[in-house]
C-alpha cells in the first residue's frame, strides 16, 4: 500500500461525508445518496489495504 493510496482513499472518505452532509442539509437525496457511497467505498477501500498490509508483515 502506497501512500498515494492511501491518500487518496481517506480523501474520498473525507469528499463522500461532507457530500452527505451538504446533501442532508440542502434536503438533496441525490447528493446525500452520493455522497454516502463514496465515503463506504472509501472506507471499505482502506480497510482492504489494512487487511493486505497486515498479510504482508
Amino acid at each position: 500500500m502506497s501512500i498515494g493510496q492511501t491518500i487518496k482513499h481517506r480523501t474520498q472518505a473525507f469528499r463522500g461525508r461532507v457530500t452527505e452532509r451538504i446533501g442532508r442539509t440542502t434536503r438533496n437525496r441525490r447528493l446525500q445518496r452520493h455522497g454516502r457511497t463514496d465515503r463506504i467505498s472509501g472506507n471499505l477501500k482502506q480497510f482492504g489495504d489494512r487487511a493486505k498490509n497486515a498479510f504482508k508483515h
